[in-house]
């Protein structure tokens, strides 16, 4: 199972190059077209220490870390949102994503000239965030018009069903055309169930990368202070990353990109940063398996209980969960073994509704 990210932003503003970088990948850079037919879609491992400590104490065959998947869109949200053809399947592709990284441009390039004419991160964190409202007032206005249809020739018993969707979404409409993302609006819970299906952009988190170039490297954090003074809020960080740095340190060895962090002093990778904002927004742990087959890394919600984190393995352990047996990994380093851990009376027996922790060793019990 992957996390899965869609990457977008304006023209030139460099959404491939951290696409390679992300992904250690080597998709064309400097081609952007409103009406390209594919996205570029590369995967990224989610950086876990954990696994390989453990690893030291089971010498598993293999070590398989959580998944990301990078799908870099290269149209216009605008036209996609009214493009009933290659955008339109490019929409449905992006509605069904985790998690939106929007990558603004900082780097000044004479060859790659702005649309704009001029480099401005707040006029271009202010336009995207306007396409992403159009992208969702266009789905909000063909579905209102659609239940208007509908109430003339709808059956009493299905006009008030009708009538409260019709309301969550005409509330809906009117908050963004107040410039509120809907992650931003207090919505019931039977309200998010109703315009779930939907996959509405501006209610996925959105993590804002601004695409600084080296001569602001030493300046990236009050960068990053600033715009999220400005912009941030629950559910949208901006972070600062150099992505043409990026995507050639990626090509290389880790321990000549060590060094060249250093250098710039970048305490960790823009793929490693990248990863741990988005998993703080999407508000996802993980737990760990470990044996002799493999040590693996399992993402879930915060505040999932054992029987659905089961789940996530296999739906037959959920289905037939009868306790997991429960270590934090910590406790088993300093224990050296699971005898040991049981020995010391480290490994707890949960039930289903134990609320799953980050870092725990978790053996599921069942019986199908």
């Amino acid at each position: 199972m992957s996390v899965d990210i869609g990457i977008i932003g304006l023209s030139k503003s460099g959404k491939t190059t951290i696409f390679n970088g992300l992904t250690r990948g080597k998709a064309a850079t400097g081609i952007y077209s409103t009406k390209s037919q594919t996205a570029n879609i590369g995967m990224a491992t989610v950086p876990d220490n954990r696994l390989y400590q453990l690893a030291e104490i089971f010498h598993p065959r293999k070590i398989v870390h959580a998944e990301v998947k990078y799908i870099d869109i290269g149209a216009s949200l605008k036209e996609m949102a009214v493009d009933k053809g290659i955008g339109g399947q490019l929409l449905n592709q992006l509605s069904n994503v985790d998690l939106l990284i929007n990558v603004v441009r900082s780097f000044k390039n004479d060859s790659i000239p702005h649309p704009e004419g001029s480099i401005d991160v707040v006029r271009d964190i202010e336009a995207m965030n306007m396409e992403l409202a159009f992208s969702d007032l266009s789905i909000l206005e063909r579905r209102l018009e659609r239940i208007t249809n509908s109430l003339k020739s709808a059956k009493p018993a299905e006009r008030q069903l009708i009538q409260k969707e019709q309301e969550t979404l005409q509330k809906i409409k009117e908050n963004l055309e107040k410039d509120i993302p809907i992650r931003e609006m207090q919505l019931t819970p039977d309200e998010v169930r109703a315009i779930s299906n939907y996959q509405f952009l501006t209610a996925k988190p959105l993590l804002t990368v601004v695409n600084i170039g080296e001569d602001e490297l030493p300046s990236f954090k009050s960068i990053e202070t600033d715009l999220n003074a400005r912009f941030g809020r629950p559910g949208h960080r901006i972070i600062a990353s150099c992505g043409k740095l990026e995507m050639e340190l990626s090509q290389l060895g880790e321990d000549v990109m060590r060094d060249f962090r250093k250098e710039f002093g970048m305490e960790e990778s823009g793929l490693d940063r990248t990863i741990r904002v988005s998993y703080e927004l999407l508000d996802l742990i993980s737990f760990l398996t470990v044996g002799e087959d493999e040590c693996r890394a399992w993402p879930i919600k915060k505040g999932t209980e054992a029987v659905k984190a089961a789940g996530k393995i296999h739906t037959d352990i959920e289905r037939g969960f009868i306790r997991a047996e429960v270590i934090n990994y910590q406790d088993l380093l300093k224990c050296g073994s699971l005898a040991e851990a049981k020995r010391q009376g480290l490994l707890r027996l949960e039930g289903k509704t134990y609320i799953v922790q980050d870092g725990d060793v978790i053996n599921f019990l069942f019986n199908v």
